[in-house]
């Protein structure tokens, strides 16, 4: 199924965020090419007619984006202590669409520009984040998040439908580091499979080490009434111990068991855990209910 993109005008870019981690976010898209199938970001679809379940089929390119930041970072200029920016947090700010509009380029221009001191930080499943290497050692506390949930290609492809691969993630996040880019992984969602194959976690936290990356971020997967309806429909073939470990993978029973071997692991391999805390959302969340 082909992609829709469709050209539209924002009114703003940059918009005040309550996530612990930023003051603002920067969404150059709506929609995300990657089709992830676990992605709670499906939900913006109803901001602008599409179903929830189309989410992978379209993409809305905010194409005045770099115009409104040209005039937005005033603001962002006048506050004391500079504010903290996140690119992206609903959409991959280098999903392939980027390869033709170049939003994301341009807005990291002009903070390069301007010499922003505030963090900006960028957060990719994709390898086009390295095309702007040199643009983003402009910046003088630029970061990059890489996104990835597990070292096996297999099972990233089954998940992450359009997503790259794993593998290529994690070669990207080794040559930012090479090149001097502050860097963290995104561990989100840990897909339950960890808890069949405990030695998945130990191999990922060993490549991420190796690459160069001391920073994780963990995040349980998030299960919201509308993401339950499609992996039920992606689970429905595979065997009855994956359905079910998927079924309770956000339940306190479910926590307790990982995060002991998930802390064991991040010790082994010197790994540090942003804030501290293994991130989940409600708390006794069931994929059949």
């Amino acid at each position: 199924m082909a992609v829709n993109i469709q050209e539209i005008q924002a009114k703003s870019i940059v918009s005040a965020t309550k996530v612990p981690s930023a003051d603002y976010v920067i969404n150059p898209y709506t929609g995300c090419q990657f089709a992830c199938m676990y992605c709670f970001a499906s939900f913006m679809g109803r901001f602008i007619g599409e179903k929830i379940s189309n989410w992978g089929n379209y993409v809305y390119v905010k194409t005045n984006a770099v115009d409104l930041m040209k005039k937005e970072i005033s603001h962002l200029l006048k506050k004391s202590p500079p504010p903290r920016i996140s690119i992206s947090t609903v959409t991959d700010p280098y999903q392939r669409v980027e390869k033709q509009y170049r939003l994301t380029r341009g807005i990291l221009q002009i903070f390069a520009d301007r010499r922003y001191q505030g963090r900006v930080s960028i957060l990719t499943k994709s390898p086009m984040v390295y095309d702007d290497v040199e643009l983003l050692k402009k910046i003088p506390n630029a970061e990059v998040g890489i996104s990835i949930t597990t070292t096996d290609d297999k099972l990233s492809r089954f998940l992450e439908v359009q997503a790259p691969s794993a593998s290529a993630r994690l070669k990207t996040l080794k040559k930012l580091n090479d090149a001097g880019i502050k860097t963290y992984v995104f561990v989100g969602p840990l897909l339950p499979h960890m808890t069949m194959k405990p030695e998945l976690i130990d191999q990922l936290f060993f490549e991420i080490k190796k690459a160069g990356t001391n920073d994780i971020k963990i995040e349980y997967l998030n299960l919201p009434s509308y993401v339950r309806p499609k992996l039920n429909e992606l689970l429905k073939d595979e065997p009855k111990e994956v359905q079910g470990i998927y079924a309770t993978s956000q339940q306190k029973q479910y926590r307790d068991t990982m995060e002991p071997m998930l802390r064991a692991n991040l010790a082994k391999h010197g790994l540090t855990l942003r804030f501290d805390e293994i991130i989940h959302h409600t708390s006794e969340q069931n994929l059949k209910e």
